[in-house]
């Protein structure tokens, strides 16, 4: 009996783990879409990534369930318990991310009636490391790869550097002509979502160090920065 349950374990964890990744698909193209929109203008992109958030929320649903029916059917242990702990929680990092993509979107479509701002053109190098994270963060739970875990968690730092920049650069600007004062801040509202988003992808790598190791690591790089400085 318990063989044959862990089969079963195992084929509905296998499942659930193409839910996520096809989950993360969707995610990445709305986070693609949603920074093309703002960058090039794209008030038909905006609207397709909107659009597209009820289909996201919903699958959230879908896999949430599933992995609490798992975990009162099955009582997993040790790595599996872990495993479905920690794909409750990248299942609701994915789910912020759409909703981060969603309000990226909308300040996009608030940027177009000011048709003559020009986006900055470091959110580009912002929106490059931005994914290359989001996208490790879920090769990492995938490949239960704690090393590129690390790697992730390493980048996050860079990304705030380049907010803080940004946001330097478009006070500047509005400094330079009050005319920009509220595209610029539409602009720095969207840069935010984008370092939000570095965040999530933070979050699932020290989620995956959890899974693998049973450490738990939040916060911990925080601390130990602030006792460097």
């Amino acid at each position: 009996m318990e063989s044959r349950m862990s089969k079963h374990l195992h084929r509905a964890v296998q499942d659930l783990r193409t839910d996520l990744v096809e989950q993360f698909g969707v995610v990445e193209q709305m986070i693609n879409m949603s920074v093309r929109a703002l960058v090039e203008r794209r008030p038909d992109m905006a609207v397709q990534v909107i659009e597209t958030d009820d289909k996201v929320d919903a699958k959230d649903i879908r896999i949430e369930e599933e992995c609490l029916k798992l975990l009162a059917l099955y009582q997993p242990v040790a790595i599996d318990l872990r495993w479905m702990v920690s794909a409750i929680k990248l299942n609701g990092d994915l789910e912020r991310m759409a909703d981060l993509a969603c309000n990226i979107a909308e300040r996009s479509k608030s940027l177009d009636l000011f048709p003559l701002f020009k986006v900055p053109d470091d959110i580009n190098q912002m929106v490059t490391i931005t994914l290359e994270m989001v996208r490790s963060a879920l090769d990492s739970f995938i490949e239960q790869d704690a090393e590129l875990a690390r790697e992730v968690i390493s980048r996050d730092d860079e990304v705030d550097r380049l907010n803080v920049e940004l946001i330097e650069e478009l006070q500047s600007m509005m400094k330079t002509d009050t005319d920009w004062i509220e595209p610029a801040v539409h602009c720095f509202s969207a840069t935010r979502h984008i370092e939000r988003i570095a965040d999530m992808a933070t979050n699932v790598a020290e989620e995956t160090i959890y899974m693998v190791s049973g450490d738990i690591i939040r916060h911990k790089h925080h601390l130990e920065e602030g006792k460097a400085h």
